[in-house]
C-alpha cells in the first residue's frame, strides 16, 4: 500500500461557480451578496456558499510621502469612522496619503492629486512599494501604495477637500521618530504599516537612488 505524503504538493483549485448575486446596499460603501461554490484542495466542490463584500467601486492609491535630504516623511492625521466604531480612544490617526481613483485615471496621477490635496506636497517622484487586497475576507479592495519624493521643508496645516467633509493635518517626522512609533504601535493600520516597513528595509538604496539622479 502506497501511502500518501502530506508534503507533496496539492493543486490549487481553479474553478469558481456563481449561482447567483444581489446588491444588498449602495451608499458611501456598496454591499453585495454573493451564492456561489468553488473546487476544494482534495477534489469536488464546496457546499453552496453565502457571502457579502464590500466595494468602493474603484482601486485605492495610497503614498508614503519621503524626503530622502531631510530624511522626513509625511504622515497626514484624520478622524476614522471605523477606529471610533471599534470604540477607540483616540479615532484620529496617523496614516499615509490615500485616495480612490475617479474616471479612469492610472494610479501615479491619483498619486500626485491626493498628496497635494492631502498634505500639501508636490511629487517629485514615485516609487511602487507593493499592490495588495486589504481584507479579503469581505472586501474587494484593492491598494496600490507607492513612495513618492517630496519637499518636506514647509509641511504644515489643515488641508483636505471641505465638500468631501475632509479635515486633515500634515506633519513631518523625522524617519527615525517614524521607525519609532510603528515599532512602539502607534501606527495601527495596515497600510502604513506596510509603507514603513518597506522603507526600513529600502531606505538607503531609495535614499542613494533618489539624492544621485536627476528627477524626470
Amino acid at each position: 500500500m502506497t501511502e500518501t505524503n502530506p508534503r507533496e504538493n496539492i493543486p490549487s483549485p481553479l474553478k469558481v461557480e456563481l449561482k447567483d448575486t444581489a446588491s444588498v446596499f449602495e451608499g458611501h460603501l456598496k454591499i453585495k451578496k454573493y451564492q456561489l461554490r468553488h473546487e476544494l484542495f482534495q477534489g469536488g466542490w464546496s457546499q453552496t456558499l453565502y457571502r457579502e463584500v464590500m466595494s468602493q467601486g474603484s482601486t485605492a492609491v495610497a503614498v508614503l510621502p519621503f524626503d530622502p535630504y531631510r530624511q522626513e516623511i509625511v504622515l497626514i492625521e484624520q478622524f476614522r469612522i471605523g477606529v471610533w466604531a471599534a470604540q477607540s480612544n483616540n479615532p484620529w490617526i496617523l496614516e499615509c496619503v490615500a485616495g480612490l481613483s475617479e474616471d479612469e485615471e492610472n494610479a501615479e496621477d491619483v498619486a500626485i492629486r491626493e498628496t497635494l490635496e492631502e498634505s500639501g506636497c508636490s511629487i517629485l517622484r514615485l516609487h511602487p512599494i507593493a499592490t495588495y487586497y486589504t481584507t479579503p475576507g469581505c472586501s474587494d479592495q484593492k491598494v496600490q501604495l507607492f513612495c513618492g519624493e517630496i519637499d518636506s521643508k514647509d509641511v504644515c496645516g489643515v488641508h483636505g477637500v471641505k465638500d468631501e467633509g475632509e479635515d486633515i493635518r500634515a506633519k513631518a517626522w523625522p524617519i527615525n521618530k517614524a521607525f519609532d512609533m510603528l515599532n512602539e504601535g502607534t501606527i495601527c493600520n495596515s497600510t502604513t504599516m506596510i509603507a514603513l516597513q518597506w522603507l526600513m528595509i529600502n531606505i538607503n538604496s531609495l535614499t542613494t537612488k533618489w539624492t544621485s539622479t536627476l528627477k524626470n
